[in-house]
């Protein structure tokens, strides 16, 4: 599937992007950080489809920079339902993302994967689909990238602004994620942590240094 863009070799399906980003080697079963990208990333400015309109938020620099630092693969998974629903196309959701990516290299860090689903019940076409494996709070994205990568996704790690961010991370098998604003909630097998202030991001900077030592060790 192609839009005139060449964005058509990054498309699995028509409603899955999927992006290896530089070509940075990890060792096998080596954990990840997983985030979200809008409101997580970057500010949520309501289906995003403007580069020009896109500003990072700076609370996740430290985050990304730290898994950068310490060989943990950063992976960007993200829905986007305003691709199904006709809003914009793959072109558009390129540029945004071409964008973010600058945004973040210009502050020295940066993302090995990028992975989307544009799926949606409320689609049209093709994209019009319920329940879609690969569509959060579905985990296909989380395994899809970690069978490409070889990841351990036990002691990966994912960062979100929803709870299907969080629900992902679970059925994915993962064991704790951070809820940016959120509350902290425990369920068997995963822990929900809070991101709201300098704390939380201390305690989710020194679990992302935990599994880098884990990695060189």
């Amino acid at each position: 599937m192609a839009d005139g863009t060449g964005t058509s070799h990054k498309l699995t399906e028509p409603g899955v992007w999927i992006e290896r980003i530089g070509d940075r080697v990890f060792p096998p079963h080596v954990p990840a950080l997983f985030l979200d990208r809008d409101g997580t990333i970057n500010v949520d400015t309501d289906y995003p489809s403007d580069p020009a309109e896109i500003e990072l938020r700076p609370q996740m620099l430290p985050a990304i920079a730290a898994a950068n630092r310490t060989g943990i693969p950063v992976v960007v998974v993200t829905n986007q339902s305003g691709i199904a629903r006709g809003y914009f196309g793959w072109s558009a959701f390129a540029a945004v993302n071409g964008r973010v990516l600058e945004l973040l290299g210009e502050q020295g860090v940066f993302v090995d994967m990028v992975l989307a689903c544009a799926y949606h019940e409320a689609g049209v076409g093709p994209l019009a689909v319920a329940d879609h494996p690969m569509r959060k709070p579905n985990p296909g994205m989380l395994t899809e990238a970690g069978k490409r990568l070889d990841l351990d996704l036990q002691r990966s790690l994912i960062v979100g602004d929803r709870l299907g961010d969080m629900q992902a991370g679970q059925r994915a098998g993962l064991a704790q994620g951070w809820l940016v604003d959120g509350e902290a909630t425990a369920q068997p097998g995963f822990a929900i942590r809070p991101l709201r202030d300098g704390s939380d991001l201390s305690d989710l900077l020194t679990a992302i240094e935990m599994l880098g030592r884990d990695v060189r060790s």
